[in-house]
């Protein structure tokens, strides 16, 4: 191997996100010749994207951002418990330019093929634009939920008025006011928009197949006051993040569901549907997450939260669910969107019972009959997880892809190394700790272990490290245990890789996709890695020349 061969970086990170902004903090903090690729015109990835309206955090404001800076912390003033899409934005972009990140970041870069050079130890990058880069180490900095899946209906094309994926909202102002609008889906993003302009338009229909779980989001802004006395508990809000098993303040009840009796857990439930956040899921009772009885007898009561609020009883039981129990997927926050169907310009309709049959060019037809809308909105979801990383050509090894490796379902060492796929990291990839858990508090655990890891490596003089198959077949087979005594593995969710929209992810087979653990384990399992000499992973190389890896040649 050619060690002098020069590298246009050291590292290069893909996605300019929530994870991809601290991955370069991190490393230009070290000294290292990094930079981040970003498809899009600007940083922010989710919050850039996302501009539906609505779109807001279903994480306490103070719980979302980052950690790892006092002077950050002191310095922001999150205005709401749960902070909307706008706000969230500014939030990504101040703490950009206050680290000054953005010269690290190439914007309207989209990767479009990846190719490991076991001879080099290198990747080289091809993007959109034509380039070519090459770099001794890859860091996946990719959304979860950010490959958007439109729905595959006849017709499409056809519609003469506005269309298009909640993930494409149109940036500029949208008058949705006296028009007529179609929502297709009632998951997480849908619940979301649809009781934002319940209010605004002139007629609103929503097609639903399958309703969704939703608990009040109870929302409420945050004085000056308020935001004082949460800085200065920070310390031991971030503790009880790294502490609860989902990173977030909500600490489950401790007692079992048939130590107390039925009076007892109805008093605890309706307070925690009355509390702000993922309290009614999160601080309950372990055992409605494993146990049928348990979760039916939740469901039910969550379902007579419904039927209290919606006042035409046959809309009410189309909104509950009947396939899948409360809190088996991960449980959409509202505001009000149980009350939007008691408006008179709302409408629900059941494609379950009278499917879509075709896009119009006037709106749409299902088998019973034919609307005229203005604007249809697709709420339909996201290749989830690993849909990010299958829009990319990644050659391995053996010159096979990723997504041919993952064609039956992800498996990984930790969740942030690929056996055949040397010199690549995922801080937040499938299988580790963060989809499961408050999204940014598993990203800092991810991106911090990944930069100790790279430390290691520099330091060793490594140029090449790959995860042994058997680590990875032992950490996918742990993962797939946790999913045995779990109700999840049932439902037709993200976290068990459904969509209907995506050939081959149909219901019937489980994508083991995120770690089940909760955070504490899952810190530990890491740890422990690290302790043992980073045990299961293999290292070859010499060091890395001076004036190509650090200095780089740039683009």
């Amino acid at each position: 191997m050619d060690t002098r061969d020069e590298l246009d970086y050291e590292v290069i990170v893909i996605g300019a996100g929530v994870a991809g902004i601290y991955q370069i903090k991190r490393l230009t903090d070290l000294g290292v010749n990094a930079t981040v690729l970003e498809s899009a015109a600007d940083l922010g990835g989710t919050w850039y994207h996302n501009r539906y309206p609505g779109a807001r955090f279903d994480s306490e404001s103070y719980t979302y951002g980052y950690s790892f800076s006092r002077e950050l912390l002191d310095e922001w003033h999150w205005k709401e418990r749960f902070s909307s899409q706008p706000e969230n934005l500014r939030y990504l972009n101040f703490v950009a330019d206050k680290f000054d990140l953005r010269r690290h970041m190439q914007f309207n870069c989209r990767v479009q093929a990846m190719h490991y050079d076991d001879n080099t130890h290198s990747w080289r990058l091809v993007l959109d634009d034509g380039r070519e880069l090459r770099c001794r180490f890859v860091i996946m900095a990719l959304g979860l939920l950010s490959a958007p899946t439109p729905p595959r209906f006849d017709g499409m094309d056809s519609f003469k008025g506005r269309s298009f994926h909640t993930y494409h909202w149109p940036h500029e102002p949208l008058d949705l006011s006296a028009k007529k609008v179609a929502i297709i889906g009632t998951g997480a993003t849908a619940i979301q928009i649809i009781a934002e302009i319940a209010d605004k338009v002139g007629d609103l229909t929503v097609f639903q197949r399958r309703p969704n779980w939703a608990a009040p989001l109870n929302n409420s802004t945050i004085s000056d006051a308020e935001m004082a006395a949460i800085r200065a508990r920070y310390d031991d809000i971030f503790a009880t993040c790294a502490r609860t098993p989902g990173g977030f303040e909500h600490e489950p009840d401790r007692r079992g569901f048939y130590d107390v009796s039925r009076e007892e857990r109805v008093a605890l439930w309706d307070r925690l549907y009355d509390e702000p956040g993922f309290g009614i899921w999160l601080q309950n009772f372990a055992e409605i997450f494993t146990d049928e009885a348990a979760n039916a007898e939740i469901s039910e009561y969550i379902a007579g939260r419904i039927r209290e609020r919606v006042k035409d009883p046959q809309v009410a039981e189309k909104l509950i669910p009947k396939d899948h129990g409360f809190g088996v997927q991960r449980v959409p926050l509202e505001t009000h969107y149980y009350e939007a169907y008691n408006r008179d310009n709302v409408h629900l309709v059941d494609i379950s019972e009278t499917p879509i049959t075709r896009i119009t060019e006037t709106g749409l037809s299902t088998s019973a009959e034919d609307f005229e809308f203005d604007v249809i909105v697709y709420a339909t979801g996201f290749d989830a997880i690993t849909g990010a990383y299958d829009r990319i050509e990644i050659h391995g090894t053996d010159g096979r892809t990723l997504r041919e490796q993952w064609h039956d379902g992800p498996a990984t060492f930790l969740g942030m190394f690929v056996h055949g796929f040397p010199n690549m990291l995922m801080p937040a990839g499938p299988q580790s700790g963060s989809a499961s858990t408050n999204y940014p508090r598993g990203i800092e655990t991810g991106v911090n272990w990944c930069t100790e890891f790279l430390q290691h490596v520099r330091a060793e003089g490594a140029t090449r490290f790959e995860p042994t198959a058997e680590a990875e077949q032992r950490w996918t087979e742990h993962v797939t245990k946790m999913y045995s005594t779990m109700l999840m593995r049932k439902a037709k969710s993200w976290f068990t890789g459904y969509n209907s929209n995506v050939p081959g992810h149909e219901h019937g087979k489980v994508r083991y996709f995120v770690y089940n653990g909760g955070t504490p384990k899952y810190v530990k399992r890491i740890t422990g890695v690290r302790d043992e000499g980073y045990a299961g992973i293999t290292f070859a190389g010499t060091p890395i020349p001076e004036d190509s890896a650090r200095k780089g040649t740039a683009a």
